[in-house]
């Protein structure tokens, strides 16, 4: 398989090992840098309404299931739209699909607050407010984390994932620790105003920026149905990205925990107020601030595997000491670990993720991603806030903490992506089909053989290749694969798939990559001449 070599982090032939890549190369691309900027900035609005938002409820309805149902709002509109978002993502200019979105959000936030500040809000209300805007932040997350490597080169991309974590971790210290200050000093509404407010240098960032024009398109737009449908085949024939979405897994349901939890516990197990809440969720960003600046080390000398299991085993004993903490000291600790072990499994599982997609379904993949990471999220905020309200929150602490240790050898068959070693870019080597006359778009299903000649003593090697090769035809279109042999001549083997219509199948020829096109060499290194590849299309349907 051909390998791309990062050439400013490889290692000369018998030198020293290559320093670990700096985690702030992607901010010497300026685009990126000021829409980092921009981007900590609204996000420390976002952090000062979520703070506030928790707080609130707490003082509308104090039961730990009801305040879980706060993180459970946040989290559910990734997990129901995170799949359609990440068709339309791949589908228009991502650029101005997120401007609308953004404009939006801004123009909802405004409303909310004014709501909040003529006190005409109820815990209902703030539920479906939070389900709304985290409707548009589903709608709009998998276009965002499409974009990076549209801002920075393939090297930085790394840097770049880990610089959006270490923003948003930044923004997690400032938000929540100014929304007790603001709170007490200005009223509830305060922290609601300012979050608007904050979208507004993202929106200005984007008016400013023009991203590289996109290559040119040679077949028709996917319909939103099909594009769904091709984004969750790759998902399911992808063993790299399928192995990410298991690790995630692992990992978030236990993690989510703290997250639904924290509100509560500040209010009763420490019996502190907004102050203390907005210093508990400051610590866990400051946490995972730090354990980002050690993440690029750390994932030299453990690799991208033993990082996440480093956050699973420091997720279980953050838990662990907040279900113990009695007191403001033991819980700081505790949020201070949480967040240095949530960046690094989360950092490494977001790498993982986008190094496994190539640019045509690279929102669709990390739709996925998201969907698994938020359904995950949601179905576990809500499940430790049933069991806090029904058994207490040390026992639910304590639960998951054993949940998150048991992860561990569960999960540890699903082998991460922690290095661009692949090029996935298409190779556009396969020629036109021959035509006797023209075929519509639209005409199908299409049958594809190839026929291969072998020596029969090259059989098992070459299926076992064939059967690798044909994840590739599946996840780029295929429906049904099958490999046969002549009962005539043992060396005579005919490859077959089906796809869905001609249109489909034009677009395998646009899906296979660089790295594809080394497995099918790999194929065709066992055979006597060229294989002899005929297409059908189905006479009647």
């Amino acid at each position: 398989m051909p390998e791309v070599t990062d050439k400013a982090t490889a290692a000369a032939p018998g030198g020293p090992p290559a320093p670990p890549p700096s985690p702030w190369s992607a901010l010497h691309h300026r685009i990126f840098r000021w829409l980092w900027l921009a981007t900590v900035i609204s996000n420390v609005g976002g952090w000062l309404y979520n703070a506030a938002s928790g707080w609130l409820m707490t003082s509308l309805d104090a039961d730990p299931f009801i305040v879980s149902l706060v993180q459970v709002a946040n989290s559910l509109p990734l997990f129901l739209f995170a799949l359609p978002a990440g068709a339309l993502a791949d589908m228009t200019d991502k650029r101005r699909f997120i401007l609308v979105l953004e404009i939006l959000t801004t123009v909802l936030c405004v409303v909310f607050a004014v709501l909040v500040a003529l006190n005409r809000v109820t815990s209902a209300l703030l539920l479906l407010f939070i389900f709304l805007v985290g409707t548009l932040g589903a709608v709009e997350t998998p276009a965002w984390q499409a974009i990076t490597p549209l801002l920075v080169p393939r090297p930085a991309l790394s840097s770049a994932i880990a610089l959006n974590s270490i923003g948003v971790n930044i923004s997690r210290v400032i938000g929540p620790a100014l929304a007790g200050v603001i709170i007490l000093g200005a009223g509830i509404a305060a922290p609601f105003w300012l979050n608007a407010v904050s979208n507004l240098g993202v929106i200005a960032v984007l008016l400013w920026w023009h991203p590289p024009a996109r290559r040119a398109r040679t077949l028709p737009p996917e319909h939103l149905s099909g594009a769904i449908r091709a984004g969750v085949r790759y998902a399911r024939y992808h063993g790299s990205l399928r192995a990410t979405l298991a690790r995630a897994v692992g990992f978030f349901l236990f993690a989510s925990s703290y997250w639904a939890l924290l509100p509560v516990l500040a209010r009763t197990q420490l019996r502190g107020g907004a102050t203390l809440y907005g210093v508990l969720l400051a610590t866990l960003g400051a946490g995972a601030v730090g354990g980002a600046l050690f993440l690029p080390r750390m994932k030299t000398r453990l690799g991208a595997d033993r990082v996440v299991v480093l956050g699973e085993l420091g997720t279980a004993l953050a838990l662990t000491l907040l279900a113990l903490a009695h007191a403001a000291p033991l819980a700081l600790l505790a949020c201070l670990l949480a967040g240095a072990s949530w960046i690094a499994a989360l950092a490494v599982l977001n790498v993982s993720a986008q190094l496994a997609l190539p640019e045509w379904v690279r929102g669709r993949g990390l739709a996925v991603y998201a969907t698994v990471f938020f359904g995950t999220m949601s179905l576990g905020s809500a499940c430790w806030g049933y069991l806090g309200s029904h058994l207490g929150l040390p026992q639910a602490h304590l639960i998951a903490a054993a949940g998150a240790l048991l992860a561990i050898p569960l999960t540890w068959r699903w082998k991460l992506r922690g290095g661009p070693d692949q090029d996935l870019t298409p190779s556009m080597h396969w020629p036109a089909p021959v035509l006797a006359e023209a075929v519509e778009g639209d005409a199908g299903p299409v049958l594809v053989s190839i026929e291969y000649r072998i020596e029969p003593k090259d059989r098992e090697a070459f299926v076992a290749a064939l059967l690798r090769l044909a994840r590739t035809r599946r996840r780029d279109g295929a429906y049904s694969w099958g490999v046969f042999q002549d009962t005539a001549h043992a060396g005579r083997f005919v490859e077959t798939f089906l796809v869905d219509s001609w249109l489909e199948h034009l677009r395998q020829h646009e899906r296979f990559t660089r790295a594809d096109r080394a497995l099918e060499e790999r194929v065709r290194s066992f055979t006597h001449e060229a294989p002899r590849v005929t297409h059908y299309i189905a006479a009647a349907t």
